[in-house]
């Protein structure tokens, strides 16, 4: 068991340094968005299987708010984007 926990964070600590690497990286700010994403996914992972390793919810309202602040990170750079498209189409 002690095996496949270790392959478990390992594959975890690869996920979030390639999401860091991409979010430093770019070179569009919908690359580094995704990636951010990436991120607070891997992130709710982890906390998830922490509960699941100890046997506990505790960590629920906390796996809630990564959730919240991603979606809201994602709206919040889809309108940013959108508009931007919208005054670029103008200037033609």
């Amino acid at each position: 068991m002690t095996i496949l926990f270790t392959l478990t964070g390992a594959l975890f600590t690869a996920a979030s340094l390639l999401a860091v690497y991409r979010i430093v990286r770019g070179p569009s700010i919908l690359d580094r968005m995704i990636a951010s994403d990436v991120l607070l996914t891997t992130l709710i992972l982890v906390v998830g299987a922490e509960m699941v390793l100890n046997g506990h919810t505790r960590t629920i309202p906390m796996m809630l708010v990564l959730a919240s602040t991603a979606i809201f990170a994602t709206v919040a750079v889809a309108r940013y984007v959108s508009k931007q498209d919208l005054s670029t189409k103008d200037d033609r």
